[in-house]
């Protein structure tokens, strides 16, 4: 999947124009590619267009004009964009009450290491950003790379080919730590949508 280039991306007063259109499109895109992992996890499957609406919306609340701070914006969101064989997700921990999210990031350092995308019965572990790791907790955002195997990528293939449906095709997210474990089945229209992103 191609990065988001500087002309993809619009000045503040063209961007408030279409604002409301793009934003309620990319949104209830999102809302299909968004699934529950376990009680307290949310997990987003990123794509061009769920990457190009966060860099138009930090410009528009942090007001940036400068061109050195719109190309710093879409370098750091590119690093969401998925690249060749692989599937980019962001998962969001969700615990409202403040102290006891504090004292779950403690407790479930390491989490970072913890995700999987189980394709097939194929075992794709997660990739995160070492430099973002703490060594004493973990962060409620992380940032996800899964590349697939061999295998894995033939299986998405094959429903992106038309080959195979997409509910013939178990795909698995998983967090495995001692912590936090769970395991989330991807609907079948999520899985069409992960196989159209190898495109």
């Amino acid at each position: 999947m191609k990065p988001i280039e500087r002309g993809e991306v619009m000045g503040l007063a063209d961007y408030e124009m279409i604002r409301e259109h793009f934003r309620g499109r990319i949104i209830e895109e999102k809302r299909g590619r968004r699934v529950a992992l376990g009680p307290n996890a949310s997990c987003i499957f990123e794509n061009r267009d769920t990457v190009l609406l966060q860099i138009q919306e930090m410009l528009r609340t942090e007001r940036i004009t400068r061109e050195s701070a719109i190309l710093h914006e879409i370098e750091t969101y590119n690093e969401l964009v998925p690249g060749d064989r692989e599937i980019s997700a962001t998962v969001l921990l969700e615990i409202d009450d403040k102290e006891e999210r504090e004292r779950f990031l403690f407790e479930a350092k390491g989490l970072d290491r913890s995700f999987a995308l189980v394709v097939a019965g194929e075992r794709c572990p997660g990739k995160h950003d070492a430099a973002r790791e703490h060594p004493d907790r973990t962060t409620a955002v992380h940032y996800l790379k899964f590349p697939l195997t061999a295998p894995a990528e033939k299986a998405l293939r094959a429903v992106l080919q038309k080959k195979a449906r997409p509910s013939e095709l178990a795909i698995e997210l998983v967090v495995e730590h001692p912590r936090y474990s769970a395991r989330t089945t991807l609907p079948p229209p999520l899985v069409e949508s992960l196989a159209q992103d190898l495109a």
